[in-house]
């Protein structure tokens, strides 16, 4: 994930934060900076130079990711010649310490995460833009996601890999044991968790150790209650954080608490998946990520998804769908080859190689091979293609300060004791965005 997946930060994205002063923190930067310190320094000025040699620099730290983006370096190590150096760094750490960073000797290109994540180091001038790179690759791309890959100066900064979508995950068999049915709206979704209660399950797997699962739960509830464009202009503060829209969020969550896991302030999100592999949860709200946890291929075939129900806003037409994706540090856009590396990314063969490993995300390009995609992966493509909204993830969305510094603690005293204080919040948001 990219996450997602934060704290991370999410995504995302994204925040993954993963999720996801301004991300710089004490934890993992002594793995950050000597992640950096094997990259050299420097920049040769002017246009990008020919080389034959780079460094990626991947925050992809789980398993399965890891994997494939080894799969895709290979395959373009392979078509160019040329040598790609990856150096690795666990998630969170990646994307805490990501200002730190990139001020610092970071790699020529990177793991990041498209929308506001993307515009806000570009505004910042940390990162190259590719404009070359989408010369040759834009075709193969929708407007949104050219969009998302674009900065507020009009350059782009950012090349898709994939997106995900967020929802309930569940396991078939366990639903068809118990009789369960995919619930419509709220209401449905809280009586079908107090159903699960009864039953001896967990309802709702729930994991909040890294600080940013909760994010998507929020954004999902605002959505739902309020609709897309709120939860945009809220993120962009254009909204405040003290007011009954905002409060309804909170109240509306609140009914969710008691069938959340009671331990998810101590849980990582893959420990949440296994108690949802493991048959103990009766569902779990978070990235199509998750599928990466379950090893065993009768598990991963039993698992289902559903979006988040209708609440009063907008049915279910609005989807979180995180872009992860590559970028170029400043160093790395004097380097062809790395400008090479974002072109291959954003090309069928690029997807097609980081795919056949990691199937729990969805192929960007348009003319990737999508032959080989399951039921389950035609089914998420569909919810995002079919969704008249599609938002990144909170911490993807908003001010790195605020999902990172504000909102996370915020949330996990929420999670802790139900309570939330909108006018600290409203607070903090105003002094955070007013100092941009």
């Amino acid at each position: 994930m990219s996450n997602e997946n934060l704290s991370s930060f999410s995504r995302a994205t994204g925040v993954a934060m993963s999720r996801r002063a301004l991300v710089s923190g004490a934890v993992g930067l002594g793995a950050l900076a000597a992640l950096a310190a094997c990259t050299g320094t420097g920049s040769t000025g002017g246009g990008a130079t020919a080389s034959k040699t780079l460094t990626f620099g991947s925050g992809s730290s789980d398993d399965v990711p890891k994997r494939a983006y080894a799969a895709m370096v290979s395959a373009f190590n392979k078509k160019s010649g040329d040598k790609v150096t990856t150096n690795t760094v666990s998630h969170n750490d990646f994307q805490n310490n990501i200002n730190t960073y990139l001020q610092g000797s970071p790699d020529d290109s990177f793991t990041w995460f498209a929308g506001y994540r993307m515009r806000y180091y570009a505004g910042k001038d940390l990162v190259a833009p590719v404009d070359d790179v989408w010369k040759k690759i834009g075709g193969d791309f929708s407007a949104g996601l050219a969009q998302a890959s674009t900065g507020d100066d009009g350059k782009k900064y950012f090349v898709p890999n994939y997106n995900y979508p967020w929802g309930f995950f569940y396991r078939k068999s366990v639903w068809q044991a118990k009789g369960y049915t995919v619930p419509a709206k709220f209401d449905d979704l809280i009586a079908l968790a107090k159903r699960m209660k009864a039953d001896g399950l967990t309802p709702i797997a729930f994991a909040d150790k890294d600080g940013w699962p909760a994010m998507g739960t929020f954004d999902y509830i605002n959505m739902r209650t309020n609709g897309y464009q709120f939860h945009m202009d809220l993120t962009a503060h254009k909204e405040s954080w003290d007011q009954k829209k905002v409060k309804d969020v909170f109240d509306n969550w609140k009914q969710l608490l008691p069938y959340q896991s009671p331990d998810a302030l101590g849980l990582t999100w893959q420990e949440g998946a296994q108690t949802l592999g493991a048959g103990t949860a009766g569902m779990y709200l978070l990235g199509s990520f998750v599928t990466q946890q379950f090893t065993d291929p009768a598990v991963l075939a039993d698992i289902d998804f559903f979006p988040f129900p209708e609440i009063a806003m907008e049915g279910t037409d609005s989807v979180e769908a995180p872009i992860d994706g590559l970028m170029l540090s400043k160093k790395g856009g004097d380097n062809q080859a790395a400008h090479d590396f974002l072109a291959f990314m954003g090309s069928a063969a690029g997807q097609e190689a980081y795919f056949s490993v990691d199937k729990s995300n969805l192929m960007t390009v348009k003319t990737a091979d999508t032959s080989s995609y399951s039921e389950f992966n035609k089914k998420l493509a569909g919810v995002i293609s079919g969704a008249k909204h599609i938002s990144q993830f909170f911490d993807r969305d908003a001010l790195p300060a605020m999902a990172n510094n504000v909102m996370i603690p915020a949330l996990q005293g929420f999670l802790k004791d139900g309570t939330i204080d909108t006018a600290n919040l409203e607070a903090q948001a105003k002094a955070l965005y007013a100092a941009q």
